[in-house]
């Protein structure tokens, strides 16, 4: 079968969405022939492409085509917004010439979906649909976008596309609920987690980049990510002071990566006394040790937000056997896995004393600590990342299996 996957992010972009597809187009080519219609790369990209109209490359079965659309810095959003438009302009023309089998869209650009399943109608084929982050939801809930008859046409489009699509995958409980909500039949939508490798051996707690991360701090609170606006930020910082009043230089709270809004939460927290440290984004081969720093791991969600951004870093700091702080409402994803497994503790994202209290219980308890590390290796097993990305290709082959 011939399938076309539809996402602006390919590698050498380094989104997320770009390593989801590249992996998900990899394990289908094995069985099926795979075409991914990409653009220049623009997602801070390891390597730099001139300008061309159109490039292909063969691996195999797979196929990548990149359809020349601006590739300006994503940090500014006219020029984010020219790269989305213009890989729509140029993409859908081509992916109506390809005439695959099973058309599968994800969320970059925003409107990736509409374009996916407009394609899919004009062509005849099966739609599916993986839904990386809900929109236009995310644009209002965050902030980006206010409430407004644009946004309105936008959620009508978006609901013609969700009931276009023979399947529907989302990330988490809270994004299937919030999906069902907009009227789409419970059947049709199906959680496939992003999960992750599961290593056999854990690194030695005294590597040089772990005491790097850790700053010299005797217990760490650590949030490695990307720090965009989704997160409960304030509240951890307001957490950090009051931590800092209790247990001077005994607990810090460490930031290691970037994002939209670091720079105005490093302005807002610049005294010299502060227990916050601001670290950047380490190499990949760095990242278990950097895993490892962590004492007590945040894994946050703005309130409003649950169901809209399914955080996929909860599944590397399971499978690192460290401890959550789930900063997010009860009713998100994160809040339920962390709940159900026992790994972790969950604090209102409104209430930096519930978060402090939280953190205090583990400081002084690390019993407890360590036995929440334990049920975090275990649960990491259900969130195996190969297991995941099985049951996606067998949801894919059953649609493909069919005229």
């Amino acid at each position: 079968m011939h399938i076309l996957l539809l996402n602006q992010y390919y590698p050498p972009d380094t989104a997320a969405t770009a390593r989801m597809a590249a992996t998900l187009a990899e394990s289908l080519a094995v069985r099926h022939r795979v075409t991914v219609l990409a653009a220049r790369p623009s997602y801070d990209p390891t390597e730099f492409h001139p300008y061309y109209l159109l490039r292909r490359e063969l691996h195999g079965n797979l196929t990548i085509e990149r359809v020349g659309a601006t590739a300006y810095p994503r940090f500014r959003m006219r020029g984010r917004v020219a790269n989305y438009l213009s890989y729509l302009a140029l993409a859908v023309p081509r992916a109506l010439a390809l005439r695959a089998d099973l058309i599968l869209a994800m969320t970059d650009p925003p409107i990736a979906g509409l374009a996916g399943a407009l394609v899919a109608r004009l062509n005849h084929r099966p739609f599916l649909y993986n839904i990386r982050d809900l929109y236009p939801d995310m644009a209002v809930s965050g902030g980006i976008l206010r409430a407004s008859w644009f946004t309105h046409l936008w959620e009508g489009l978006h609901r013609w596309a969700l009931h276009q699509a023979v399947r529907v995958v989302v990330l988490g409980e809270d994004m299937r609920e919030r999906v069902v909500a907009k009227g789409v039949a419970s059947e049709r939508v199906f959680i496939v987690r992003d999960g992750a490798p599961i290593p056999e051996t854990l690194p030695p707690p005294d590597h040089p980049v772990t005491r790097q991360v850790r700053c010299g701090f005797p217990f760490v609170l650590l949030h490695a990510g990307n720090l965009g606006f989704y997160g409960a930020w304030e509240t951890l910082l307001a957490a950090a002071r009051k931590l800092q009043a209790v247990a001077p230089g005994q607990i810090g709270l460490v930031f290691v990566g970037d994002g939209a809004v670091r720079k105005r939460l490093e302005a807002d927290l610049a005294e010299e006394t502060s227990p916050v440290r601001w670290l950047p984004f380490r190499p990949a081969g760095e990242v278990p040790y950097v895993l490892a720093a962590g004492d007590l791991h945040i894994v946050t969600v703005r309130r409003g937000l649950q169901g809209v951004v399914v955080p996929s870093k909860l599944y590397p700091v399971l499978a690192a056997g460290r401890p959550v702080l789930a900063v997010a409402p009860e009713e998100s994803d994160v809040a339920r896995i962390v709940r159900r497994a026992g790994c972790g503790l969950v604090a209102d994202p409104d209430d930096p004393d519930a978060v402090a209290r939280a953190v205090l219980t583990v400081y002084q308890d690390r019993t407890r600590l360590i036995e929440m590390g334990r049920r975090a290796r275990e649960a990491a097993q259900e969130y195996d990342r190969v297991n995941q990305l099985k049951r996606f290709v067998e949801l894919i082959e059953s649609l493909t299996a069919s005229p």
